[in-house]
């Protein structure tokens, strides 16, 4: 299960849904939830944060902040197309639970991942 943060654009939520990944929106469903809130959130049930965010590395690496996994997105407006089939293609090539305790790094050229503890 995937938990998107607000900056997540719909289009993206729309596509890995009908891709058929379960995403819970916290823009649909619980606006204004702080950082340290959604990583609460992701714990039960476990849910891996989709962001555009950088903030969440400083919590996962920084602060040990407890989370079940990340992925970050970073991409420049008009890239979210590529952005999108990178992220699909990804996703559809792992099983969501071997993200657990790892920040992964998305972007138009690579994808990193990084493991954490917490």
């Amino acid at each position: 299960m995937i938990l998107a943060d607000e900056n997540i654009t719909q289009s993206v939520i729309a596509s890995l849904r009908a891709y058929g990944f379960v995403v819970v929106s916290v823009k649909e469903n619980n606006k204004g939830l702080t950082d340290i809130s959604i990583t609460q959130l992701s714990l039960n049930p476990p849910q891996i944060i989709l962001t555009r965010d950088k903030d969440f590395g400083d919590l996962a690496f920084l602060h040990k902040v407890k989370m079940t996994g990340c992925i970050l997105l970073r991409y420049i407006p008009n890239e979210e197309n590529t952005i999108i089939d990178k992220l699909i293609s990804f996703l559809s090539n792992q099983n969501i639970k071997t993200l657990n305790n790892k920040f992964v790094t998305i972007t138009v050229s690579k994808i990193r991942i990084i493991e954490f503890s917490n």
